[in-house]
Protein backbone atom coordinates (compact mmCIF):
# COMPACT_ATOMS: atom_id res chain seq x y z
CA UNK A 1 0.00 0.00 0.00
CA UNK A 2 1.48 3.92 -0.53
CA UNK A 3 1.82 5.88 2.86
CA UNK A 4 3.04 8.90 3.24
CA UNK A 5 6.14 9.40 5.63
CA UNK A 6 9.23 11.22 6.67
CA UNK A 7 12.67 9.73 6.73
CA UNK A 8 14.53 12.77 7.05
CA UNK A 9 13.19 16.28 8.91
CA UNK A 10 12.55 19.72 6.47
CA UNK A 11 10.03 21.21 4.49
CA UNK A 12 7.28 19.92 2.17
CA UNK A 13 10.08 18.64 -0.39
CA UNK A 14 10.77 16.03 2.83
CA UNK A 15 7.53 14.42 2.74
CA UNK A 16 7.21 11.09 0.60
CA UNK A 17 5.11 8.84 -0.68
CA UNK A 18 6.39 5.10 0.07
CA UNK A 19 4.86 1.50 -0.38
CA UNK A 20 4.90 -0.45 2.31
CA UNK A 21 3.06 -3.45 3.85
CA UNK A 22 -0.80 -3.38 4.79
CA UNK A 23 -0.71 -3.26 8.42
CA UNK A 24 -2.45 -5.89 10.58
CA UNK A 25 -4.95 -5.41 13.75
CA UNK A 26 -3.99 -6.89 17.27
CA UNK A 27 -6.06 -8.20 19.82
CA UNK A 28 -9.06 -4.80 20.44
CA UNK A 29 -7.75 -2.75 17.33
CA UNK A 30 -9.14 -2.23 13.92
CA UNK A 31 -7.54 -1.62 10.30
CA UNK A 32 -9.67 1.08 8.22
CA UNK A 33 -9.47 1.39 4.76
CA UNK A 34 -8.86 5.13 4.46
CA UNK A 35 -11.06 7.47 2.30
CA UNK A 36 -9.89 10.66 3.45
CA UNK A 37 -7.13 12.09 5.94
CA UNK A 38 -7.49 15.80 6.88
CA UNK A 39 -3.92 17.57 7.03
CA UNK A 40 -3.10 19.20 10.04
CA UNK A 41 -0.55 21.79 11.32
CA UNK A 42 0.77 18.99 14.13
CA UNK A 43 2.05 17.30 10.89
CA UNK A 44 3.83 19.73 9.51
CA UNK A 45 5.50 20.10 13.13
CA UNK A 46 6.30 16.37 12.98
CA UNK A 47 7.57 16.67 9.16
CA UNK A 48 10.04 19.19 10.42
CA UNK A 49 11.39 17.40 13.41
CA UNK A 50 9.59 19.39 16.30
CA UNK A 51 8.74 16.45 18.15
CA UNK A 52 12.01 14.32 17.46
CA UNK A 53 12.50 11.54 16.08
CA UNK A 54 15.49 11.27 14.22
CA UNK A 55 17.02 8.84 12.26
CA UNK A 56 13.02 6.57 12.05
CA UNK A 57 11.07 6.91 9.41
CA UNK A 58 7.49 8.41 10.68
CA UNK A 59 4.73 8.47 9.49
CA UNK A 60 2.22 11.31 8.96
CA UNK A 61 -1.78 11.90 9.73
CA UNK A 62 -3.76 11.52 13.09
CA UNK A 63 -7.76 11.75 11.48
CA UNK A 64 -9.33 9.48 9.48
CA UNK A 65 -12.54 8.76 8.04
CA UNK A 66 -13.32 5.52 5.98
CA UNK A 67 -14.78 1.78 6.41
CA UNK A 68 -13.47 -0.62 8.69
CA UNK A 69 -11.50 -3.48 6.81
CA UNK A 70 -10.27 -6.09 9.32
CA UNK A 71 -10.63 -6.10 12.97
CA UNK A 72 -8.76 -7.68 16.16
CA UNK A 73 -10.27 -10.22 18.41
CA UNK A 74 -12.66 -7.95 21.79
CA UNK A 75 -13.52 -5.42 19.39
CA UNK A 76 -17.06 -4.73 18.76
CA UNK A 77 -16.67 -3.24 15.27
CA UNK A 78 -17.31 -5.36 11.94
CA UNK A 79 -16.26 -4.80 8.40
CA UNK A 80 -17.52 -2.48 6.62
CA UNK A 81 -19.03 -0.50 9.33
CA UNK A 82 -18.27 3.96 8.78
CA UNK A 83 -16.18 5.53 11.11
CA UNK A 84 -14.01 8.01 11.76
CA UNK A 85 -11.30 8.44 14.38
CA UNK A 86 -8.12 9.88 15.46
CA UNK A 87 -4.77 7.92 15.54
CA UNK A 88 -3.14 9.91 18.26
CA UNK A 89 0.73 9.99 18.19
CA UNK A 90 3.78 11.89 17.19
CA UNK A 91 6.53 9.47 16.33
CA UNK A 92 4.95 6.29 14.81
CA UNK A 93 5.79 3.97 11.65
CA UNK A 94 2.73 4.58 9.90
CA UNK A 95 -0.42 7.26 10.30
CA UNK A 96 -3.92 7.84 8.85
CA UNK A 97 -2.57 9.40 5.13
CA UNK A 98 -2.35 5.69 3.62
CA UNK A 99 -4.45 3.64 2.07
CA UNK A 100 -4.87 1.51 5.16
CA UNK A 101 -4.22 2.46 9.13
CA UNK A 102 -4.58 0.42 11.85
CA UNK A 103 -6.06 2.13 15.20
CA UNK A 104 -7.61 1.62 18.56
CA UNK A 105 -11.42 0.40 18.63
CA UNK A 106 -11.79 2.70 21.32
CA UNK A 107 -10.49 5.60 19.46
CA UNK A 108 -13.22 5.38 16.68
CA UNK A 109 -16.60 6.39 16.32
CA UNK A 110 -19.14 5.87 13.72
CA UNK A 111 -19.03 7.99 10.77
CA UNK A 112 -22.11 10.84 10.15
CA UNK A 113 -24.14 10.45 8.12
CA UNK A 114 -25.05 13.62 7.07
CA UNK A 115 -21.38 15.18 5.83
CA UNK A 116 -19.58 13.10 3.10
CA UNK A 117 -16.29 11.64 3.91
CA UNK A 118 -14.09 14.35 2.87
CA UNK A 119 -15.34 16.63 5.79
CA UNK A 120 -15.87 13.85 8.40
CA UNK A 121 -12.02 13.47 7.78
CA UNK A 122 -11.69 16.99 9.21
CA UNK A 123 -13.53 16.37 12.97
CA UNK A 124 -11.37 14.18 15.37
CA UNK A 125 -8.69 15.66 16.24
CA UNK A 126 -9.46 19.61 16.41
CA UNK A 127 -13.23 18.72 17.83
CA UNK A 128 -12.09 16.61 20.50
CA UNK A 129 -8.96 19.21 20.75
CA UNK A 130 -11.93 21.58 21.56
CA UNK A 131 -14.05 19.82 23.35
CA UNK A 132 -11.09 18.45 25.70
CA UNK A 133 -10.07 21.89 26.54
CA UNK A 134 -13.31 22.98 27.25
CA UNK A 135 -13.57 20.34 29.65
CA UNK A 136 -10.57 21.57 31.02
CA UNK A 137 -11.75 25.05 31.65
CA UNK A 138 -14.66 23.73 33.59
CA UNK A 139 -16.49 26.87 32.96
CA UNK A 140 -20.36 27.55 34.09
CA UNK A 141 -23.20 28.52 31.76
CA UNK A 142 -22.94 32.44 31.77
CA UNK A 143 -19.56 32.69 32.49
CA UNK A 144 -17.16 34.66 30.11
CA UNK A 145 -14.56 33.08 27.62
CA UNK A 146 -12.60 34.35 24.95
CA UNK A 147 -11.30 32.20 22.06
CA UNK A 148 -8.21 33.51 20.27
CA UNK A 149 -7.84 32.13 16.94
CA UNK A 150 -11.43 32.04 16.52
CA UNK A 151 -11.31 31.36 12.71
CA UNK A 152 -9.27 28.16 12.95
CA UNK A 153 -9.97 24.42 13.13
CA UNK A 154 -9.92 24.66 17.06
CA UNK A 155 -11.00 28.05 17.94
CA UNK A 156 -14.08 27.31 15.41
CA UNK A 157 -14.77 23.95 17.11
CA UNK A 158 -14.45 25.44 20.93
CA UNK A 159 -16.85 28.58 19.89
CA UNK A 160 -19.37 26.10 18.99
CA UNK A 161 -19.39 23.94 21.76
CA UNK A 162 -18.99 26.85 24.08
CA UNK A 163 -22.03 28.52 22.96
CA UNK A 164 -23.74 25.10 23.11
CA UNK A 165 -22.68 25.37 26.85
CA UNK A 166 -24.05 28.74 27.69
CA UNK A 167 -21.07 30.23 27.83
CA UNK A 168 -20.44 34.08 26.85
CA UNK A 169 -17.93 33.40 23.68
CA UNK A 170 -16.12 36.33 22.55
CA UNK A 171 -14.07 35.35 19.32
CA UNK A 172 -10.43 37.04 18.32
CA UNK A 173 -10.33 37.10 14.47
CA UNK A 174 -9.43 39.00 12.22
CA UNK A 175 -11.88 41.77 11.04
CA UNK A 176 -12.73 39.98 7.87
CA UNK A 177 -13.72 36.67 10.10
CA UNK A 178 -16.22 38.45 11.90
CA UNK A 179 -19.43 37.35 9.98
CA UNK A 180 -18.50 34.12 10.14
CA UNK A 181 -17.50 33.13 13.67
CA UNK A 182 -20.64 35.40 14.88
CA UNK A 183 -22.42 32.42 12.73
CA UNK A 184 -20.54 30.04 15.06
CA UNK A 185 -22.22 31.68 17.95
CA UNK A 186 -19.77 34.37 19.36
CA UNK A 187 -21.28 36.70 21.02
CA UNK A 188 -18.78 38.81 21.21
CA UNK A 189 -15.86 39.97 18.63
CA UNK A 190 -12.83 41.77 18.60
CA UNK A 191 -9.95 41.62 16.11
CA UNK A 192 -7.39 43.40 18.62
CA UNK A 193 -6.65 43.62 21.82
CA UNK A 194 -9.43 43.27 24.12
CA UNK A 195 -8.64 44.57 27.34
CA UNK A 196 -6.87 43.69 30.17
CA UNK A 197 -7.91 41.31 32.84
CA UNK A 198 -11.84 41.03 31.43
CA UNK A 199 -12.35 37.32 30.84
CA UNK A 200 -13.10 34.39 33.26
CA UNK A 201 -11.03 32.18 30.82
CA UNK A 202 -8.90 31.94 27.43
CA UNK A 203 -8.39 29.51 24.84
CA UNK A 204 -5.53 30.12 23.00
CA UNK A 205 -6.13 28.55 19.76
CA UNK A 206 -3.83 30.98 18.22
CA UNK A 207 -1.34 30.22 20.45
CA UNK A 208 -0.39 33.94 21.55
CA UNK A 209 1.25 33.06 24.70
CA UNK A 210 1.47 35.97 27.45
CA UNK A 211 0.12 38.55 25.91
CA UNK A 212 -3.65 36.52 25.83
CA UNK A 213 -2.30 35.20 29.78
CA UNK A 214 -2.84 39.13 30.59
CA UNK A 215 -6.84 39.40 29.21
CA UNK A 216 -7.81 36.76 32.03
CA UNK A 217 -9.49 38.17 35.10
CA UNK A 218 -7.43 37.72 38.49
CA UNK A 219 -7.93 33.83 39.67
CA UNK A 220 -9.62 32.96 35.92
CA UNK A 221 -7.93 30.22 33.91
CA UNK A 222 -6.01 29.91 30.72
CA UNK A 223 -5.42 26.83 28.23
CA UNK A 224 -2.82 27.10 25.23
CA UNK A 225 -3.38 24.36 22.60
CA UNK A 226 0.62 23.31 22.82
CA UNK A 227 2.09 21.18 25.74
CA UNK A 228 4.17 22.60 28.33
CA UNK A 229 4.42 25.84 25.73
CA UNK A 230 2.07 27.93 28.03
CA UNK A 231 2.87 31.13 30.32
CA UNK A 232 3.80 30.40 34.23
CA UNK A 233 1.15 31.59 36.26
CA UNK A 234 -0.03 34.71 37.46
CA UNK A 235 -2.20 36.89 39.72
CA UNK A 236 -4.07 33.43 40.89
CA UNK A 237 -4.66 32.69 37.00
CA UNK A 238 -4.49 28.74 36.55
CA UNK A 239 -2.58 28.24 33.06
CA UNK A 240 -2.33 24.47 31.40
CA UNK A 241 -2.43 23.19 27.31
CA UNK A 242 -4.50 20.57 26.29
CA UNK A 243 -3.44 17.37 25.16
CA UNK A 244 -5.89 15.75 23.05
CA UNK A 245 -6.34 11.88 23.60
CA UNK A 246 -8.23 9.88 21.49
CA UNK A 247 -11.86 8.75 22.88
CA UNK A 248 -14.06 7.05 20.64
CA UNK A 249 -17.15 7.92 23.00
CA UNK A 250 -16.11 11.65 22.74
CA UNK A 251 -15.81 11.76 19.28
CA UNK A 252 -19.27 9.81 18.64
CA UNK A 253 -21.17 12.75 20.74
CA UNK A 254 -18.95 15.01 18.14
CA UNK A 255 -20.67 13.44 15.52
CA UNK A 256 -23.96 13.20 17.07
CA UNK A 257 -23.50 17.17 16.55
CA UNK A 258 -22.35 17.06 13.10
CA UNK A 259 -25.42 15.06 12.56
CA UNK A 260 -28.00 17.85 14.27
CA UNK A 261 -26.09 20.72 12.51
CA UNK A 262 -24.48 22.05 15.27
CA UNK A 263 -21.33 21.70 14.21
CA UNK A 264 -19.79 22.97 10.76
CA UNK A 265 -16.92 20.97 9.18
CA UNK A 266 -14.90 23.48 6.57
CA UNK A 267 -12.83 21.69 4.02
CA UNK A 268 -10.39 23.94 1.93
CA UNK A 269 -9.06 21.87 -0.31
CA UNK A 270 -8.93 17.96 -1.26
CA UNK A 271 -5.69 16.67 -2.54
CA UNK A 272 -4.65 13.03 -3.84
CA UNK A 273 -2.80 11.28 -1.60
CA UNK A 274 0.43 11.39 -4.00
CA UNK A 275 0.07 15.09 -4.05
CA UNK A 276 1.01 15.32 0.02
CA UNK A 277 4.25 17.34 -0.28
CA UNK A 278 2.09 19.89 -2.55
CA UNK A 279 -0.56 19.54 0.23
CA UNK A 280 2.43 20.00 2.82
CA UNK A 281 3.22 23.48 0.78
CA UNK A 282 -0.23 24.66 0.81
CA UNK A 283 -0.40 24.57 4.00
CA UNK A 284 2.66 26.70 5.06
CA UNK A 285 1.84 29.16 3.05
CA UNK A 286 -0.65 30.04 5.91
CA UNK A 287 -4.07 31.46 4.99
CA UNK A 288 -6.21 28.14 4.80
CA UNK A 289 -9.60 28.73 5.64
CA UNK A 290 -10.91 24.83 6.90
CA UNK A 291 -8.72 21.80 6.22
CA UNK A 292 -6.73 20.29 3.92
CA UNK A 293 -7.66 16.85 3.42
CA UNK A 294 -5.80 13.91 1.15
CA UNK A 295 -7.62 11.63 -0.49
CA UNK A 296 -6.44 8.31 -1.39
Amino acid sequence: MRAVVVDSFGGPEAVEVVETAVPEPGAREIRIKVAAAALNPVDAGVRSGVFGGAGKRIGLGWDVAGTVDAVGVATSWSVGDAVVALDYGMVKPLGTHAEYVVVDATAAATAPVTVDVVHAAALPLNALTAAQALDRLELAPGRSLLVTGAAGAVGGYAVQLAALRGIAVTALARETDEEFVRSLGAAGFTAADPGARNFDAVLDAAVLGEPALEWVRDGGAYLGVIPHTEPAPVRGVRTGAVEVSADGARLAELVRLVDEGVLTLRVAETYALDDAAKAHARLDEGGVRGRLVLVP
